[in-house]
This record gives C-alpha cells, structure tokens and sequence, in this order.
C-alpha cells in the first residue's frame, strides 16, 4: 500500500510563512512511512508580482527552499514533490518553474521544469496571464522509477495537453501540482484530471492553490486524489488542509489487463 496525500494552501509572497506552514500541516499529520506528499504550484511565494519570483529564485541545490523541503522529507521519512517554485535560469530575466521530488533520505530524485505557459485570457479578476514573460519553459518529459512505482510528473496548465502524458509511456502514479484559476477551475478541473487518470489508468495526485491571494487572484482548490478508475479517493473543496488516501499500486494491472488501452492506442506522440 502507499500513502498518496495533497496539500492544498492558500500560498502568499512570503516564502517563509509559507514553508512554516508545509512544516506544521506535516508536523500534525499522521503520515506512514515512504507516503508521497505532493504541494501545489507556487507553493513557496504566490500572489506577487513575477519580479518578486525572480528575486527569490534559487540556484539548482542551493536556497532556503529546496534545504527546507529536504529537511522534511528525510524528518517524515517521505517523498515530497516541491510543487513549484523559482529557479534560477542562465537568463537572469527569467527564471523556470521547479517542480523536484525528494526522496525520503532528502536527496533530489527528479528534476521538472513546467513545459507549457499559461498565456492566456480569462474572464476573472486578473483577465489576463502571461506565464512566459518571466518563465523559461522546459522541454524535458519526467518520469521517475521509485521503490513505490512509477511518477510522471507535471504542473497545472499541461494538464490539458494529453501528448505529453503519452510521452511518459506507462506510469502508476501521475503527480500534478496546480494553481488553477476559480474561473478555469469550475470549469475544466475535475474533467481534466479524472481524463489524465482513465486515459493513462493511473493514479493521480492533484494538489491545488485555493482562494483569494494578495494579488487579488482567486483559485479553485478542489485538490483531489484519484483512482485508475476515475473514482474521486479523496477531496477538499476549499481552505488549507491535507488530503490523502491509501491505495494498492497492483490495483492497475487489473485495470490493464482488462481494458489494455495503451496496446490497442494506434497514435504516438512525441515531444519535440
């Protein structure tokens, strides 16, 4: 069995509250060992303007918040999956959003750098996104092999681009850390993250921004874990707090071996 479980925060531009507040919602759970713990987008400064990421990027291992999230992983003895946060970019303009994956001894098991940039139009109070004005994308596809399975990893707006789960090939657990908007939210989430997790019959940890944050931008919350099945394990509509659900990896070979999409699929994507 292992322990899937999602943080949800209502993040803000200091990043030491907002890892004091990681460090307490672990502190007062009740976690079993090796579980997985996944934060959302922007967990570490949020609701700011993009030049206060800038300031506050880190160098690859180095910086308050990779030593910080470290620091729990090896206390909880679990993995942790950094949501984003800044790092720095050999353009001192821009800087690329890190999603990591610690190990329970503390060490960097998985580097993703969020590929596609939210620049778009919306019909809320912020109206208009442009990710990629200091946002460097990536171009790596992430998937790495752990004692517990499988982990794909992405972030937020590449949900809706299903060629790159493709791309992951065959994963048991899909991670997704998400700052969706409350206008996008109640729109598209639950169809887009149940879609990821049928399609590649897989588990998925979706752990999202909820509420009005100091830039006045408002998230949907909603973070929720679900099954290869497409059932809902676990949800919190809204507020911090913590979800989590135990669940049987072996669970999807049944799947698999009674519905084979991935044999019969005729198409292949390839990220270029």
């Amino acid at each position: 069995m292992v322990n899937l479980v999602a943080i949800q925060m209502t993040s803000g531009p200091n990043v030491e509250e907002n890892l004091a507040m990681v460090s307490h919602t672990l502190a007062n759970s009740k976690l079993a060992k090796n579980s997985l713990v996944v934060l959302p987008e922007c967990f570490a400064c949020f609701g700011t303007k993009d030049g206060t990421l800038l300031s506050v990027a880190e160098p690859e291992n180095v910086g308050k918040i990779q030593c910080k999230l470290s620091e729990l992983a090896a206390l909880h003895d679990c993995y942790i999956v950094s949501g984003t946060f800044p790092m720095q970019t050999e353009n001192p303009l821009k800087f690329s959003a890190a999603c990591l994956l610690f190990g329970p001894d503390g060490k960097t098991l998985a580097d993703y750098r969020k590929i596609h940039m939210f620049d778009v139009s919306v019909d809320d109070n912020t109206g208009s996104y442009k990710e990629s004005r200091f946002t460097k994308p990536g171009r790596e596809v992430v998937v790495v092999e752990t004692p517990i399975g499988n982990i794909g990893l992405a972030v937020c707006y590449d949900v809706r681009f299903p060629g790159l789960f493709t791309a992951m090939g065959d994963i048991d657990i899909l991670v997704l850390p998400a700052a969706f908007t409350q206008k996008t939210g109640e729109a598209h989430w639950h169809t887009l993250v149940k879609a990821r997790a049928i399609e590649k019959q897989t588990f998925v940890v979706a752990a999202n921004q909820s509420g009005v944050h100091a830039s006045g931008r408002e998230t949907y919350g909603h973070s929720i874990i679900v099954s290869p099945w497409g059932e809902t394990l676990a949800e919190l509509p809204q507020g911090e707090g913590l979800i989590q659900a135990n669940v049987d990896i072996n669970e999807r070979q049944a799947i698999k071996q009674n519905m084979p999409v991935a044999d019969h699929n005729r198409f292949r994507s390839h990220f270029v």
